[in-house]
């Protein structure tokens, strides 16, 4: 007979911060319950079919998977997303984006474009917060934006489109208000790429030539063709491109140009805007 409370204390997983919270959230997963369950009745027994399925994503997480990935899910800003491993695991530190566009635009109607949206998770952050704005999403891989689609749906967002396009390809004559990215913006020879859970993200999504800086470069190049008068691009970045991003910036005239440092004390997006 075993009971939620021994389960916990054998889970052995990986020493690491997160481990306890790694191992609450599969169980809860296995159980098909939420994590202060787990709690409120500790001594409750568990069936040996979820006990074998726990036992399942322990191994899958021992062996590096991420926990996002094994759940199939994900918080980030007040909505759960669906996530797989043909896109990137949204993370806390891209909620900069969606805090500073909800700063720089009012909650009038305004056009939107968020450029490689993976999961969906900016551009449906934006929708449910701002519900006159009409937010475009892209990405050029078609798993993400079926992907993207679904969580669209099911969250009910009508106010977004999600569409197949390598960044500005299928948007021609297209212009917006605010302009947002997420890029890969990591560099082709990056120790980090084969290490943690980084080595279980798509390529496609991280690595970005040998600088890390190419679809940064593209993007910043091609969208004053895509901006309103006085509209803002704004992306995030590596923690040490934040100066070589603003220079980029200036360099297509850029106005207003500053980068917002996150909680971990470095420069993580940067924000330029097209001269009115």
């Amino acid at each position: 007979m075993t009971i939620i409370a021994s389960l916990l204390r054998a889970a052995d997983l990986p020493d690491s911060p997160t481990a306890r919270l790694d191992a609450e959230l599969l169980l809860a997963a296995a159980l098909g319950k939420s994590r202060s369950y787990l709690h409120t009745w500790p001594e409750k027994i568990v069936s040996s079919e979820h006990a074998l399925t726990f036992s399942d994503y322990l191994q899958r997480r021992r062996g590096g998977e991420p926990v996002a990935y094994i759940l199939g899910q994900q918080g980030f800003w007040k909505l759960d997303l669906e996530v797989a491993p043909h896109t990137l695991i949204p993370r806390p530190e891209t909620e900069m984006l969606v805090e500073a566009s909800l700063e720089l635009l009012p909650a009038a109607p305004a056009k939107v474009l968020d450029l490689g949206t993976g999961s969906g998770a900016i551009t449906l952050a934006l929708a449910s917060e701002r519900p006159a704005w009409h937010v475009t999403a892209v990405d050029r891989v078609l798993e993400a934006v079926a992907l993207a689609e679904r969580n669209r749906q099911r969250l009910g967002l009508n106010n977004a489109t999600v569409l197949n396009s390598h960044w500005f390809s299928a948007l021609s004559g297209q212009t917006y208000d605010l302009i947002i990215s997420n890029p890969p913006y990591i560099a082709d020879n990056d120790p980090h790429l084969v290490a943690g859970d980084v080595r279980f993200e798509p390529a496609s999504a991280l690595v970005a030539g040998p600088d890390g800086l190419d679809d940064l470069r593209l993007i910043i190049g091609e969208a004053p063709a895509h901006l309103n008068a006085g509209g803002w691009l704004l992306l995030e970045h590596g923690y040490d491109q934040a100066a070589a991003v603003r220079d980029l910036l200036l360099s297509q005239g850029f106005e207003s140009v500053h980068s917002r440092i996150d909680l971990g004390g470095h420069e993580r997006i940067t924000l330029g805007r097209r001269p009115c």
